[in-house]
């Protein structure tokens, strides 16, 4: 029996055909041993720091070649292909860079939905687009540096090239050498092991105590949370340097190019990581190897304390020293005889 034709005309007037979404075709990429990461070439080329330029990637604001780009670690080749951000092709953007003197009560946020005065609008309107090399929280003043050099940027945020940040710290009360051992010795944050490289006392006035402290990490508040573990509040904190490049004499607010000596130290800063690469992994070699580690041998510490305090009292009552008698006097005995008097008990027996 012949199988019936459909007819499609008929069937296609009655149900409309919902079109299909199409995904965006994959960004043609330079071969896997040329070209770099696009991440790499954004930063590179100023847009933002390498951290960025890969959140950028994610939310689909980057298009290669005409074609959007969602994946990291795309490798692409700058001088052959077509690479734009938010629509705007890349540019090779004169390299600049600026120390600014962050007051208190401005964020270092690129976009702030508040509207709160941020450390990029301090500098002149004709700058362009450029971005902060780390953080400081909305308290704390001193150095921040702007730059537009992704690169240079990402080697001194980035964790493992142990980039010395030197604070001012005003604190409460009269921190002692026992406190500043500790803070050098360290102690557990919640997101991990925190440690000053150093710090030490520069003069103490009549209501706290002025610190010089040193820190290779960038960690959230590290520097007021360390200080409040052992005792002492933060007052006031001010950056006074980043490597090589300090503060200076420069009022609040105040902002300044880089000189080039400035920038060839800078380089020449990084260029000597292995030395702090070094120095760091013998500080850790001293640390606990986890948080709980660190608490279990606390734990152990505990029980011998209470082992002890148990034994004691226990040869305590055994000499008759230290009890109670049922009539809630003190209990005055001696071991030889085996007596017990009320000190204060309601007659003699």
């Amino acid at each position: 029996m012949p199988k019936p034709v459909r007819n499609s005309r008929s069937q296609s007037s009655t149900s409309p055909k919902t079109p299909r979404r199409r995904s965006p075709a994959p960004a043609r990429q330079a071969p896997a041993n040329a070209g770099e990461r696009l991440q790499k070439v954004l930063a590179a080329a100023g847009v933002a720091s390498r951290r960025e330029s890969e959140q950028l990637i994610l939310e689909g604001r980057v298009e290669v070649d005409g074609q959007t780009v969602l994946e990291l670690g795309t490798r692409v080749d700058r001088d052959t292909q077509e690479i734009r951000v938010d629509g705007e092709a890349l540019l090779n953007p004169k390299r600049i860079y600026f120390a600014v003197h962050k007051p208190a009560g401005v964020v270092c946020t690129s976009n702030d939905p508040s509207g709160r005065t941020r450390v990029t609008d301090l500098l002149p309107p004709e700058t362009g687009r450029v971005f902060n090399v780390g953080r400081l929280d909305l308290e704390s003043e001193g150095l921040i540096l702007v730059t537009n050099d992704g690169e240079l940027a990402n080697e001194l945020t980035h964790p493992k090239h142990g980039v010395e940040k030197t604070y001012e710290v005003q604190v409460m009360g009269f921190p002692d050498a026992s406190v500043l051992a500790q803070v050098r010795k360290g102690m557990h944050l919640a997101e991990g092991y925190a440690r000053a490289v150093n710090v030490k006392i520069k003069s103490r006035r009549k209501n706290g105590t002025i610190l010089e402290m040193v820190l290779d990490e960038g960690r959230n508040r590290e520097v007021r949370r360390m200080l409040a573990k052992v005792g002492h509040k933060v007052q006031r904190l001010t950056r006074i340097a980043v490597g090589p490049i300090r503060l200076g004499e420069m009022p609040r607010g105040a902002v300044r190019q880089l000189t080039p000596d400035e920038i060839r130290k800078l380089r020449a800063y990084i260029q000597s990581n292995p030395e702090r690469q070094k120095a760091r992994k013998e500080r850790a070699a001293e640390k606990p190897t986890s948080r709980q580690t660190a608490l279990q041998g606390l734990e152990r510490k505990r029980r011998a304390a209470g082992g002890k305090a148990s034994a004691g009292s226990k040869q305590g009552r055994r000499a008759g020293q230290g009890g109670k008698s049922k009539y809630g006097g003190t209990k005055i005995g001696t071991a030889k005889r085996g007596t017990t008097k009320q000190k204060h008990g309601g007659g003699r027996r």
